[in-house]
């Protein structure tokens, strides 16, 4: 071992000792059947509350693309004989914030509340209002479908976007994740359609509660039941289906842009699978790792064919995608295809160098506490711990996993989960 190599070993097992304490998880289910995972935290007088339901835009139904984010975003614009400026007058009041989105797999609602008893209780109560009797108001409907559909058709005047669209639709064909809103799907829509979404997919069974903050196990509890028992009693939702891999292809796409926006992948990783660890270290060498990864080097550095150029992989409740992306002169799109995929081919082959491998697992255990570092970040990853049914120790053994992957698991993860005969390349205002 080299002095270079002994040394950065060194520093990544004095990382690893100061970033294997994660926050303490307790779990438990509701009465309702609600999965509820919880970190009791008394540093700040702050509680986080954060609600998912199996409601993402993979549970749009053929035809009717874009009513998940529909429902999302009506969802707090009223509720138990309020409307949303009164929503939003007794949240400023409270000194509450109230926020969440919407992705592929869940919906979600996220409330932040200080911690004295006057000004959460009112608060939870009115949580658990918009999310037991949201009224889903006509003007407002009309009003969200119209800056929505707006949106969508700006949206697809841009290359990034159009490029994303198409990416998307050639990964996962015939497949959920796959199925985008168009503006004819958002025309379509009636009120009735949120209505009916709602009812089938915001179902107690099929929603994880995470609370982070200041309260104790006994109030956590008695929160959860209380919203848990405001959601509708559903069914709950099933599994997505499992994607089939894409045929290899090229989709390239006229567009008057100078610059040119180029995507590769596939479906790779779900969520829970053990090849995560070895797929996220060796993609740290590969286009996660910025100026230090090979992407950047022989893309950017050597040949100056993109000012940056990344890659990473999404793991969702089924395959996710792995993306290499970048923008480049249109001219120059050609080449930077056929280096980007030479820079995979390589990697595929050989995998990352020991140096890599070490460089890559001091900036991930070094850098894991600063995704700890607040409330807000506990939260994001406790619920997602919750969402997708991971083990309680997942944060404390993050390290210890990083730590433990080997070049070996490197290569023969990303042959197991990126086999080229299914990479598919988008490439829009390329010559």
């Amino acid at each position: 071992m080299t002095p270079r190599q002994l040394l950065l070993t060194l520093c990544l097992l004095l990382c690893a000792q100061l970033a294997h304490s994660g926050p303490r998880i307790e779990r438990w289910q509701t009465s309702a059947g609600t999965r509820v995972l919880f970190v009791e935290n008394h540093s700040l007088p702050i509680i986080d509350v954060q609600i998912d339901v199996a409601a993402g835009s993979a549970r749009d139904a053929a035809g009717r693309e874009g009513v998940a984010g529909l429902t999302r975003s009506l969802i707090d614009l009223g509720a138990d004989g309020l409307d949303e400026t009164q929503i939003a007058n007794r949240l400023a009041d409270l000194g509450a914030r109230l926020s969440g989105g919407v992705d592929l797999d869940r919906a979600s609602l996220t409330l932040r509340t200080l911690s004295m008893v006057d000004k959460r209780t009112p608060a939870f109560e009115l949580l658990r209002a918009i999310i037991a009797g949201p009224t889903f108001p006509a003007d407002a409907f009309e009003r969200e479908k119209a800056r929505s559909l707006a949106a969508l058709k700006e949206a697809l005047t841009r290359p990034d976007a159009i490029a994303s669209k198409a990416f998307w639709a050639t990964m996962y064909p015939g497949h959920p994740y796959g199925r985008q809103a168009t503006p004819e799907s958002l025309t379509a829509l009636r009120r009735q359609d949120v209505l009916d979404f709602h009812a089938a997919h915001y179902g107690a069974r099929s929603a994880t509660i995470a609370i982070v903050g200041d309260l104790s196990r006994a109030e956590a509890e008695t929160l959860a039941e209380r919203l848990s028992g405001g959601l509708p009693v559903a069914a709950a939702v099933g599994e997505l289906p499992q994607p089939e891999l894409p045929p290899a292809g090229a989709e390239r796409i006229a567009h008057p842009a100078v610059q040119a926006h180029l995507l590769i992948g596939m479906p790779a990783l779900k969520r829970g699978d053990p090849d995560f660890f070895p797929l996220a270290v060796g993609n740290y060498s590969l286009g996660g790792g910025g100026f230090v990864s090979r992407l950047v080097k022989e893309v950017r550095d050597k040949r100056g064919l993109a000012y940056s150029v990344h890659s990473y992989f999404l793991p969702l409740q089924q395959l996710g995608p792995f993306q290499i992306g970048l923008q480049t002169h249109k001219g120059q799109a050609a080449e930077a295809l056929q280096v980007s995929r030479a820079v995979l081919d390589e990697f595929l082959e050989h995998g990352p160098s020991e140096a890599e491998l070490l460089a890559a697992k001091q900036n991930l255990v070094g850098s894991f506490p600063l995704r700890l570092d607040s409330n807000r970040k506990i939260l994001e990853n406790v619920a997602m711990i919750a969402f997708y049914d991971l083990p309680l120790d997942y944060l404390d053994r993050y390290p210890e996993n990083i730590e433990r992957v080997t070049t070996a698991e490197i290569q023969a993860a990303f042959a197991r989960r990126l086999p080229v005969a299914h990479l598919v390349s988008v490439v829009v205002a390329g010559d």
